[in-house]
């Protein structure tokens, strides 16, 4: 199944059962059965967790930041 926009380039092989989401770029084989979204294309699961992380940035920058801040007390401690 190909959703609408989605863009193929050049002679690519798209295997059986492969799902390319709408408006997705893809530039790659896909194997049987895989689904793939985005621009350029990739693995719709590892889509679907990057998403879930980007809305926890800005809890880890902080996060980040104090740790960083953590680490320069205990130098200067030392």
């Amino acid at each position: 199944m190909i959703g609408g926009q989605a863009g193929i380039v050049g002679h690519l092989h798209i295997g059986d059962g492969a799902k390319v989401n709408a408006q997705s770029g893809v530039s790659k084989d896909i194997k049987p059965g895989k689904a793939v979204t985005g621009s350029p294309a990739h693995e719709y699961t590892s889509a679907l967790r990057s998403q879930a992380l980007s809305r926890k940035l800005p809890e880890l920058e902080k996060r980040l930041k104090d740790l960083e801040q953590y680490i320069l007390q205990l130098k200067a401690a030392t």
